[in-house]
């Protein structure tokens, strides 16, 4: 077997369990495949006497006692988000937030993307749509909605006369793509707020529409069901006191499984449509 055979092995299993969902510290992981020695049991490969570990380029200057494992510095999720919160603020409009995001490295999700997905669509229009984050399509291509999903979020939109080119804005509530398409987890999307929040404040929108549970449930900090918070305009205020009135619609994804209820999703537009129609706003 090739020396390195366990790391080969160890990585497949690891990138598994990514695509089963299943939470992986990175960093552990990481640390295990740089070591490209077999793995042995502590009772077959310790040493009779203890050996020094060789001093790198970067540590053989640094007294062995001030060293510590990267494991003792990480963050907490609330180091990560108080982090994100201060990158957001200083973010004086959409552009220089978008670099924002892009240059964060407090998720765990990035490191498996191909690309941070931001947004799509008009700078300044007066019609927001949130979603849960990225698929694999817009992975790929760095762009939110642009699979099948988001080929028919276009088709509805339209029925009201909103176009991603013309009056819309796309964003989601999470900017890297779970493995496995999961769900983002409530710390994914903690860190993520505070750039969601920013990016209203600045956006402007004069109506938001959170396109599915995940989105909806995340904005509101509400457990309540897709089900029971569409079909009616919701109040949702950033953390700077922005406030926007938001109307929570089924996700396009699950309206293509179930068409049926794509009544309820109509009458959801017609809501959107009305709101604007009284804010003197014509598309």
């Amino acid at each position: 077997m090739p020396q390195n055979a366990p790391a080969v092995a160890l990585k497949a299993l690891t990138e598994w369990w990514e695509e089963m969902g299943v939470d992986v510290d990175q960093a552990e992981m990481k640390a295990l495949l740089a070591n490209n020695s077999p793995i042995t049991t502590a009772q077959n490969s310790a040493p009779s006497q203890p050996v020094q570990p060789e001093a790198t380029e970067q540590t053989s200057n640094q007294p062995q006692a001030k060293r510590t494992s990267r494991r003792n510095k990480a963050k907490t999720t609330d180091d990560w988000v108080s982090e994100a919160a201060a990158s957001a603020a200083a973010a004086t409009d959409i552009p220089s937030l978008k670099a924002a995001i892009e240059s964060f490295e407090g998720s765990e999700l990035k490191k498996l993307c191909e690309n941070t997905v931001v947004y799509d669509g008009v700078i300044g229009a007066p019609v927001m749509v949130l979603g849960e984050g990225p698929g694999p399509q817009e992975d790929r291509l760095g762009l939110p909605f642009v699979g099948a999903a988001g080929q028919f979020l276009d088709k509805m939109l339209a029925t009201i006369s909103l176009d991603r080119k013309t009056n819309t804005f796309i964003s989601n509530v999470n900017f890297w793509r779970p493995p496995g398409n999961r769900n983002p987890d409530a710390d994914e999307l903690a860190i993520c707020r505070p750039f969601v929040d920013r990016m209203v404040d600045l956006a402007q929108p004069k109506i938001i529409i959170a396109s599915g549970g995940v989105a909806a449930k995340s904005l509101l900090d509400s457990k309540t069901g897709i089900m029971r918070l569409r079909g009616s305009e919701r109040p949702f205020t950033t953390a700077a006191g922005t406030e926007v009135p938001m109307v929570p619609m089924f996700h396009p994804a699950y309206l293509l499984r179930r068409p049926a209820d794509k009544s309820r999703a109509w009458r959801d537009l017609l809501l959107v449509q009305a709101r604007l129609a009284e804010m003197g706003i014509s598309l």
